[in-house]
């Protein structure tokens, strides 16, 4: 048994390629396809002979180098192996991915041209805000193409809250909401299913803060400042949010915000959460958490039952 890492950066449409050295019985027991170079921990457990102390024992794939894939790769074992199961899921071992988006072609880079969107990782996604008030999450695909209605384009920061200013056509009023973006690729509307709502303001400063203006009959009213922290608490970006004033407003204006610390401890668990969900939608049934003796492990692959 060998096993090997390796780099594969082109094909040829209809050629077969030899991922062993081609020799007749030859067969992948465990394959994964890594885009960032993500390198996971098998545990290999072997078939009991005698003489053959150890059964099992764990497989760091980091420990090998990437090579290209006419290598032959490094010895497992000389033994019959039984089962090779996930031990734990691999990070990225080569780095993260400076990704910049063109507003030109609308189109992902990898070469600087356009707006620098940050460093991802195997996991990080981007999120897209259009100007009609939805928003849907991609991956860092170069290939991907996107529409000319975007808003805002960056990478999507789990737990992150925004703040938004929109005008609710169902109740005729101007309202603000406090909200995070919840992973989806599917678009989703955070203004209302009303598609007479508008979005007036978007921002994602923890300080957000606003100057609301009254007008026509209220005109003489003083301007009211409006602290967003403290007018609303942050809440599902379903949420209806809080109605302003029930006086007639002429305008609402976004200020400088606040020096407020951003919340870094609830967004570090909040971007941990995100990332699970985003990752594991169910639990992954093949990861090995379970350790057993090797008596234990011998006697189950041989059909022997255990009173103690």
């Amino acid at each position: 048994y060998y096993m090997k890492r390796i780099r594969i950066t082109g094909d040829t449409r209809d050629r077969e390629y030899n991922i062993t050295q081609g020799t007749p019985g030859s067969k992948i027991e465990w394959f994964t396809v890594n885009s960032n170079g993500e390198a996971e921990t098998v545990k290999i457990t072997l078939k009991p002979k005698p003489r053959l102390k150890t059964l099992q024992f764990d497989i760091d794939f980091r420990d090998l180098e990437i090579k290209g894939r006419g290598s032959k790769g490094n010895i497992v074992t000389r033994n019959d192996v039984h089962r090779i199961s996930l031990r734990h899921e691999g990070v990225s071992t080569l780095g993260g991915r400076k990704v910049w988006f063109d507003h030109d072609v609308l189109r992902l880079n990898y070469d600087g041209r356009g707006t620098y969107l940050g460093e991802f990782f195997g996991h990080d996604q981007i999120l897209v805000i259009t100007r009609n008030g939805e928003y849907y999450l991609t991956n860092f695909d170069s290939t991907n193409h996107y529409d000319d209605d975007i808003l805002r384009i960056e990478k999507f920061r789990p737990g992150h809250v925004w703040t938004a200013v929109l005008f609710d056509a169902d109740q005729g009023y101007q309202y603000i909401k406090r909200f995070t973006f919840e992973p989806s690729a599917k678009r989703q509307r955070f203004i209302g299913d009303n598609p007479k709502s508008t979005l007036s303001i978007l921002s994602d400063a923890p300080g957000a803060r606003f100057e609301v203006k009254f007008g026509e009959a209220d005109s003489f009213r003083e301007p009211m400042e409006i602290i967003a922290a403290d007018f609303i608490g942050a809440k599902s970006f379903k949420a209806k949010g809080k109605r302003i004033s029930n006086f007639n407003i002429d305008s609402v204006v976004e200020l400088d915000p606040l020096e407020m610390p951003d919340d870094a401890t609830s967004d570090d668990a909040a971007s941990e959460d995100a990332a699970d969900n985003l990752n594991d939608d169910s639990p992954n049934e093949n990861i090995d958490s379970e350790d057993k003796s090797d008596d234990e492990v011998r006697d189950e692959i041989n059909g022997q039952s255990r009173i103690f």
